[in-house]
């Protein structure tokens, strides 16, 4: 009878048109409040944790057709960098001429060697924020005491090589269902204008025009534009400037987080939040604090979102897997993909 009971009630409440929310799939999210330090005090890995194998599942749900969009921008040593961060160098650590002339390389010499075989490798001189980048939760630090997300602080566990609570090696491989908000699509505009802020009435304008809506859980990209300027070396320095500094600000990333539920959200820009912040603000970089710091939630920048706006795809499965380098405080130099 009880199980009786339980399918009847079931298909009373889908006769009806109620079906469980999303808002109760997903652990760990409470709607006006948002995510916070609530996975317990040794977690290193934030609104993450809310991943799951079912909203994995939902997430390849989305895939119908087997296209894939490559969301990471080539870099190399002319690349764009935010002024904040150093350039890289890419260095021809061993060549095949090179190699051939080490005469103490008993393996490369013509007796071992017939084939005259030779390789190529390089060396990197990089920072761990460039091109496609995510910010792990350890980037950003508050306060005289220098903590970071979860209250680790940096008398405790930072050091000459890299930090050791929250660096990137915790960020989880990431399977998510993710929503495009091409806010400059919407707007008509190749590419917003410097220091844009983009408000969450903005979004709410442009989600209304894709028609499609965040779900909690979901990934969520911004697109503003400025990454039609990357181009194949590295980027026209002028144009990614006049257009890099528009971005969302922190009444913008609060809507995203505790009304909507987004677990990662990020865009095509060098720091995802509007440059100035708003007078006022408690910091040069308030959207960075609150997402990183207070709410665990991951930023991604210099997604390149472009083909997803030309092809009209507003949702779509989203995977991306950081390199896996103890101590850096960004996954740099990425190359996440779209499915749909």
């Amino acid at each position: 009878m009880k199980k009786l009971t339980s399918a009847v009630l079931l298909w009373m409440f889908v006769s009806a048109g109620v079906c469980l929310s999303q808002e109760s799939q997903v652990r760990g999210w409470t709607k006006g409040k948002g995510w916070g330090w609530i996975w317990g005090q040794d977690d290193e890995v934030g609104a993450l944790n809310a991943m799951t194998p079912q909203t994995v599942l939902r997430a390849l749900a989305l895939v119908k057709q087997g296209k894939v969009y490559d969301l990471g921008v080539a870099y190399d040593r002319t690349s764009f960098e935010w002024p904040g961060h150093s350039p890289g160098e890419v260095l021809s650590f061993r060549t095949p001429e090179g190699v051939k002339r080490q005469k103490d390389l008993a393996f490369t010499l013509p007796a071992a060697n017939p084939a005259r075989l030779g390789w190529h490798s390089t060396a990197l001189f990089i920072n761990d924020n460039v091109a496609t980048q995510i910010d792990g939760l350890g980037h950003v630090t508050a306060g005289d005491d220098d903590h970071w997300y979860n209250g680790f602080k940096e008398a405790d566990w930072g050091g000459n090589w890299g930090i050791r609570k929250a660096d990137i090696t915790t960020i989880p491989p990431m399977i998510l269902r993710a929503v495009l908000i091409d806010v400059a699509g919407y707007q008509k505009l190749d590419a917003l204008k410097a220091a844009t802020v983009i408000t969450a009435e903005d979004l709410r304008k442009t989600l209304e025009w894709e028609k499609v809506d965040i779900q909690p859980g979901d990934a969520v990209f911004i697109r503003t534009g400025t990454l039609r300027y990357w181009g194949e070396s590295g980027g026209d320095h002028e144009k990614i400037k006049a257009h890099d500094s528009a971005g969302i600000n922190l009444e913008t990333a609060k809507w995203l987080v505790e009304q909507k539920g987004a677990i990662l959200i990020g865009s095509d820009t060098s720091g995802l939040e509007v440059s100035p912040a708003a007078p006022g603000s408690t910091s040069w970089n308030p959207t960075h604090e609150y997402l990183l710091v207070q709410q665990g939630v991951h930023i991604a920048e210099f997604h390149y979102l472009e083909d997803l706006a030309r092809d009209k795809v507003y949702e779509f499965c989203y995977v991306a897997a950081t390199n896996k380098i103890r101590g850096a405080a960004a996954g740099f130099a990425m190359r996440p993909i779209a499915l749909r």
